[in-house]
């Protein structure tokens, strides 16, 4: 039986859904003023594999992704204390802008125009055409699976302003010149959910740089007034303006999952206070639980710090591409921890993880030679047992390697790695064995012979350069090693 980490019940929980057979799952997808980095994309590699095992156990999946466009609001106070508590860089200032304005006005372009080319660049360019993401954007050289909605909140203006209007009707809401407010006090809950009472949450509140109206820190932006630079804006009962953040989210999923719905996801930034605000909304305007589960991933470090731009290691996908990487060297480099443990990327560590990837290829190319046989139940049985584990695929991999150095047949090894790789979504099922000429061997061997060379007389800079020679002309990856080095065609 699958078992899942619920956040807000703090264990281990077996996982039923609302419907037999049929889950339904909101997932919180990017805010598009910026390229996604290797850290936005360990959260999203952990719903694509939440979603690739909810399908591998039978599961027909429905999963709405939203693209916040809009709306994402500078920090208050109470929320960057949150987010410091869970050393996430703080890049907001209170200048009154959202990120999407902010990006426009460093890119020198409209706001439509930031969120088009982040949205291409994550996405790609015909995502809303398309059952599958394309090579053109980042998910789809990460092979991801193509969620079923991927709504943007500027086209879900109308379902959010009628969430509003459901919530001030039913007395949740206030306004002050500024905004237009959830009255968090009206939600007791939210103490338990942000382990924090209404009392302490006053505490940290700074109020030089707040809403001088506003009742109380933890209470939350509905709807944005006073913004009349703002590029984004609409016609509302309250007056012209923008949504706030979190409204996006309680309005699609209403429209589209329906309340409650099975699986909430996020990364633990969210734990303590997108979610919470989520909750308050969908559960006050609705008179039921939102979600019945609620996970959340952990960060990824680089070499044991936080990511930011502030220290330079906030890494793209394009980066690891340019050092001669492949983006699925990066997935199977986020296979290797549990998603709900901080893992620490660094050049190194990211090596040794393509070299194992490529010790995978090299088999899956050994086992096609012998052709597909069937799959081996006693390890399927295993690897089952391993992702029901609150997907484990670090256990999961560790019983992958354990059939490949089996003396099982070569046939039936193939089968099972491919069946395991439904969930895994390293490409296995599209590779070939590659055939080279003897002359091309002959001169790929002369040039490995001459780096060895350059290296033995400690000519560096000769050995990278034949080195990007063999990648570049041939295709060809080389690892060096105790007893000389070897190589193969990538």
């Amino acid at each position: 039986m699958l078992k899942l980490y619920h956040t807000y019940k703090r264990k281990l929980v077996p996982f039923k859904p609302i419907e037999k057979g049929k889950v339904r799952m909101y997932t919180c997808g990017p805010t598009v003023y910026d390229y996604v980095t290797i850290g936005n994309l360990r959260g999203d590699m952990f719903y694509d594999i939440l979603r690739r095992t909810l399908e591998y156990l039978g599961f027909e999946v429905t999963q709405v992704m939203n693209i916040t466009d809009v709306g994402h609001l500078t920090l208050t106070d109470l929320q960057k204390e949150a987010m410091k508590d869970r050393d996430i860089e703080i890049t907001d200032t209170d200048d009154g802008l959202d990120r999407m304005e902010k990006a426009a006005k460093r890119e020198g372009v409209s706001v439509w125009d930031v969120a088009q080319k982040y949205i291409d660049a994550t996405f790609g360019k015909n995502y809303t055409k398309v059952k599958q993401y394309e090579l053109d954007g980042d998910f789809g050289k990460m092979n991801f699976e193509k969620a079923e909605f991927i709504p943007r909140a500027t086209e879900m203006i109308d379902e959010q302003i009628e969430l509003i209007k459901r919530l001030e009707a039913k007395g949740y809401t206030y306004k002050t010149k500024q905004a237009v407010y959830f009255d968090i006090s009206k939600f007791p809950k939210y103490e338990e959910l942000v382990g924090q009472s209404f009392d302490e949450m006053r505490k940290g509140e700074r109020a030089d740089v707040s809403d001088k109206d506003r009742k109380h820190p933890a209470d939350f932006r509905l709807w944005q007034l006073d913004q009349p630079e703002h590029e984004m804006q609409w016609d509302s009962p309250w007056g012209k303006g923008f949504p706030g953040w979190h409204i996006e989210c309680s309005a699609m999923s209403a429209k589209l999952l329906e309340i409650p719905f099975d699986i909430h996801t996020g990364g633990e930034d969210h734990i303590k206070v997108h979610h919470p605000s989520e909750m308050a909304q969908t559960e006050s305007a609705y008179d039921k639980p939102m979600a019945n589960y609620w996970l959340h991933n952990a960060f990824l470090t680089v070499e044991g710090k936080r990511i930011g731009k502030s220290l330079g290691n906030a890494y793209l996908l394009s980066d690891i591409i340019k050092k001669g990487f492949d983006p699925l060297d990066l997935r199977y480099f986020f296979l290797q921890a549990h998603y709900r443990t901080k893992q620490s990327f660094s050049w190194e560590n990211f090596k040794k993880a393509r070299i194992g990837l490529g010790k995978i290829i090299d088999k899956v190319k050994e086992y096609s030679k012998s052709g597909k046989g069937e799959i081996l139940e006693d390890y399927k049985k295993k690897f089952v047992e391993s992702i029901e584990d609150d997907l484990n695929t670090p256990k999961a991999l560790a019983v992958f390697w354990d059939l490949i150095h089996s003396d099982e047949d070569k046939g039936n090894k193939l089968a099972t790695i491919l069946d395991f790789d439904k969930v895994l979504g390293l490409r296995l099922d599209t590779i070939k064995s590659v055939k080279i000429s003897e002359a091309k061997k002959e001169e790929i061997e002369k040039l490995i012979q001459e780096r060895e060379k350059a290296r033995k007389e400690k000519s560096w800079d000769k050995a990278d350069e034949i080195r990007e020679r063999l990648e570049r002309e041939f295709n060809v990856e080389v690892e060096d090693k105790d007893g000389g080095t070897s190589w193969r065609v990538k």
